[in-house]
């Protein structure tokens, strides 16, 4: 008779059959960074969920305390601590949790969002491996990003606790602004590789001695 795995061994499988989009940079992410200035890495395995619910509805106030709330307008960020959910539209949002925070690793962020929707009109749809997630900090961080990106992303405008849809190098992604120095930025897997090279290759100027 085949033994029953534990749930830590489950979990211990689960972690170690992952690859994550950028893994194979994460050398480069480290030599490509010069501390204090700009620094680029990684952030694997993220819960992200998808979710598309009427924000007023009794659904919205259901889902919005399973989330620490729902953002009302662009830009917004609502949450606290370790699970924060951005806004990408009236009735759509996504939520970014610790990768403990999902199902297949002993959380339940997923099911109690789906439990939380019920039968109301919405969707909750798990996004985990749809996306990865690179920090980009440092003093000169948002100049790499202006390379790049047509936001107005002067700290006037673009203040930190900021999230909005964009394109960087072309790419669309997520932006959002957790500290004055730091930005989280959520591509879709499949254009992590390109993404994490373009951005190593507009950092490279930082990682050379200044011209007298």
């Amino acid at each position: 008779m085949a033994e029953t795995a534990t749930p830590s061994e489950t979990v211990n499988r689960v972690r170690g059959a992952r690859r994550s989009p950028a893994e194979h940079l994460a050398d480069a992410f480290t030599s490509g960074s010069v501390p204090g200035t700009v620094t680029l890495t990684e952030i694997p395995y993220q819960a992200m969920v998808g979710i598309r619910v009427n924000r007023t509805s009794d659904a919205g106030a259901r889902v919005a305390s399973v989330t620490g709330g729902l953002p009302a307008a662009c830009g917004d960020v609502t949450g606290a601590g370790s699970v924060n959910t951005l806004w990408l539209g009236p009735t759509e949002f996504m939520v970014v949790a610790p990768e403990e925070a999902h199902d297949s690793l002993g959380g339940s962020l997923v099911s109690d969002l789906t439990t939380a929707l019920g039968n109301d009109a919405g969707q909750v749809v798990d996004l985990s491996a749809n996306r990865t997630t690179f920090e980009l900090s440092g003093s000169h961080a948002r100049a790499v990003l202006e390379k790049t990106c047509a936001l107005d992303l002067h700290p006037r405008v673009f203040k930190a606790g900021t999230a909005v849809s964009t394109e960087l190098a072309h790419i669309p992604v997520m932006l959002w602004k957790t500290s004055d120095e730091s930005y989280r930025i959520f591509p879709r897997a499949s254009f992590a590789d390109f993404l994490g090279r373009w951005i190593l290759d507009a950092m490279r100027e930082y990682a050379s001695p200044e011209v007298p």
